[in-house]
């Protein structure tokens, strides 16, 4: 495996960075998860804006183009000679001294990209449904850091998947500090109630599969609703799905030890997951 790090390339062995990089000693930088099915990059153009968004907030300026940034993941997969492969884009503020100040970074952000394979949950979850619980480590509050940003600091996804794990679980519900359902530790979440979908509005990553759905369901003339959500919807849905770019679509069929539906992926969650992977296969930026 090679890696891309700020312009050059190295094998993962030799793939470093310095100590002092903001990114390592704070989790001070911004980072994409992009997937590439049979030698198209999806939604490629859409990962590297909301890098450049996090980055903007972050006030990072990111040394490369968006085309050259684009450019680089695709030399990285041609590298590589990957067709079928998981994209992480980082971008960190670069190398500075022990403190928090960023204006003491030497002012060049540490670009690495890594492309690799990746399987977040077994098969068997895909076909059969997983279950979930519910964890109590709340979401971010966007007035403390905006679960908008996809930083480097994920401290708030880890403890809650450690809450997960000690539990026994895959994954986990967020709620956000008024109670509401905000999202999974590294998901997005949806749910199904007589034919219409629902996702929570707030207090969650603007998921780009999450957006996807949504426009397939828009095309299946299936209703979808942005809204405050409750776990007693939850409960009481006829499906539930996941969402993400490492996940794809998953469903869910049990949440805090109740069953949801029938306790089996539902039809229009399968029907779902089969759109998704047609149009990965026939949409993105073609590798070189």
């Amino acid at each position: 495996m090679k890696v891309y790090v700020n312009g050059e390339f190295f094998y993962k062995a030799d793939a470093k960075v310095s100590v002092f990089d903001h990114g390592f000693l704070y989790g001070d930088g911004a980072f994409e998860g992009i997937r590439s099915y049979g030698g198209l990059v999806f939604k490629l153009e859409e990962h590297i804006e909301r890098l450049y968004e996090t980055a903007h907030t972050l006030m990072i300026n990111i040394p490369l183009t968006k085309k050259q940034m684009i450019d680089a993941i695709l030399d990285t997969l041609k590298k590589n000679q990957l067709k079928d492969a998981y994209i992480r884009v980082i971008v960190s503020r670069g190398e500075g001294d022990l403190g928090l100040d960023p204006k003491k970074c030497f002012g060049k952000p540490s670009i690495i990209i890594i492309t690799d394979k990746i399987s977040l949950y077994p098969q068997s979850y895909y076909e059969n449904g997983m279950e979930i619980i519910t964890v109590p480590t709340v979401r971010n509050l966007p007035e403390a850091l905006n679960p908008q940003l996809k930083s480097l600091n994920y401290l708030n996804n880890i403890l809650a998947k450690i809450e997960a794990s000690n539990s026994g679980y895959s994954e986990a519900i967020m709620l956000d500090s008024q109670g509401f359902v905000a999202e999974c530790t590294g998901d997005n979440i949806f749910i199904v109630k007589k034919g219409e979908l629902f996702t929570p509005a707030q207090g969650r990553l603007r998921g780009i599969t999450r957006e996807v759905v949504i426009q397939l369901a828009k095309s299946n003339k299936n209703p979808v609703y942005e809204c405050q959500m409750t776990r007693h919807e939850v409960y009481n849905a006829d499906e539930c799905f996941l969402t993400g770019t490492a996940a794809e679509i998953i469903p869910v069929v049990k949440v805090d030890g109740r069953l949801v539906g029938d306790g089996k992926p539902g039809a229009l969650t399968k029907k779902m997951m089969k759109q998704f992977h047609s149009t990965t296969r026939e949409n993105g930026v073609r590798i070189p």
